[in-house]
C-alpha cells in the first residue's frame, strides 16, 4: 500500500450479468467485487464477479513478483458472483495463497467452485491452478480475524441462500449486503443489527419501487428499502449496489437523486470509487 490508511474500492457494481456498453461507462458494467485493504495490508475481497479480473491485474502489478495473499468472501454461488474466478490472475501464481470463505452450508465449498471450471466449461480445471488455495465454510455469527480486521457473516434472504458480511477494520465498520430481498423478518433483523452504526453500508438496490412489484421473489431489493435500512441502522453512508442490467448511467443518476432525497449520504456505487476508512 502507498500509505497506512485502510481503504475500500469497488471493482464491480453491476448485478445479474456484465453490461460492458457505452451507456454504462460512468457506473461500470462489471459484476460484484469489492476490495478492502487494511492498514496492515490484509487484502479482503467481497465476491468474485467479473470485476475481480481487473483487481487481479492490479494485485499482480502491485506485487512486482512477490507473493500475493488474499481472502475472498463469497456471498453465494450464483454466476455473477463467481464468474471472475477463472480470470483472476493470482490463482495461476505458484507463490500466491488464496483463501475462499462462504457462509452457505451443504455442498463443500471447494467442490462448488471446481464446478464452474470443469470440462467443458473451461480449459483449465480449478484443481490444476498453481496458487495455494484454502477453503472454509463459516457458521452464522462466527468471527473471522485477519490481522486488524474482523469479519462477521449473517444470513440474507435470497433464492438458495446468501451471506452478508460485517467487516470491522480498526474503528471503521463496512457492511456488505448484496443479493438480499426484504420481507423476511429474521433476515431483515439480521441486516439491521449488522448495519447498526456502520460507517459504510453497501446494500442491494437493484430495483426501483415500481420495478419491484413485478420482481417479487427474485431475491433483490429496492433503493427505497436500502435507504430505510440505512436510516433505521444509523449508517453514516449508503452505497446503492448490484445495479440492474437495464439501468444505464442516466437511470442510475435518477435513482441516486431519488435516494438522496430520503438519505443525504446515499451514493450509487461506481467502478473505481475509493473510500478511505
Amino acid at each position: 500500500m502507498a500509505d497506512a490508511s485502510a481503504r475500500l474500492r469497488f471493482w464491480g457494481v453491476r448485478g445479474s450479468t456484465p453490461t460492458p456498453t457505452i451507456e454504462n461507462l460512468t457506473f461500470g458494467g462489471n459484476t460484484s467485487c469489492v476490495e478492502i485493504r487494511t492498514a496492515d495490508d490484509q487484502c479482503i475481497i467481497l465476491d468474485a464477479g467479473s470485476g475481480i479480473r481487473n483487481l487481479g491485474q492490479n494485485l499482480m502489478k502491485e506485487a512486482e513478483g512477490k507473493n500475493i495473499q488474499a481472502h475472498i468472501f463469497l456471498t453465494h454461488f450464483h454466476w455473477d458472483h463467481i464468474q471472475g474466478i477463472p480470470f483472476f490472475a493470482p490463482i495461476y501464481g505458484p507463490k500466491n495463497e488464496l483463501s475462499f470463505y462462504s457462509g452457505i452450508q451443504g455442498r463443500p465449498l471447494q467442490e462448488t467452485l471446481e464446478g464452474q471450471m470443469a470440462q467443458p466449461y473451461f480449459p483449465v480445471k480449478f484443481d490444476q491452478v498453481a496458487a495455494q488455495r484454502n477453503f472454509r465454510t463459516i457458521n452464522r455469527n462466527e468471527v473471522i480475524e485477519l490481522g486488524s480486521a474482523r469479519i462477521i457473516p449473517f444470513d440474507l434472504n435470497h433464492p438458495q441462500g446468501a451471506t452478508g458480511y460485517r467487516v470491522e477494520v480498526g474503528d471503521a465498520v463496512i457492511v456488505y449486503a448484496t443479493d438480499y430481498e426484504h420481507g423476511d423478518p429474521r433476515c431483515d433483523e439480521n441486516l439491521r443489527k449488522a448495519a447498526e452504526g456502520a460507517d459504510i453500508l453497501i446494500c442491494d438496490s437493484q430495483y426501483t419501487p415500481a420495478e419491484y412489484e413485478t420482481h417479487r421473489g427474485w431475491g433483490h431489493s429496492t433503493w427505497l428499502n436500502a435507504v430505510q435500512v440505512a436510516r433505521e441502522a444509523g449508517a453514516r453512508r449508503l452505497f446503492l449496489f448490484h445495479h440492474d442490467p437495464v439501468h444505464d448511467d442516466q437511470a442510475m443518476m435518477r435513482i441516486a437523486e431519488d435516494a438522496r432525497m430520503h438519505f443525504e449520504n446515499a451514493i450509487a456505487a461506481w467502478e473505481g470509487f475509493v473510500a478511505v476508512l
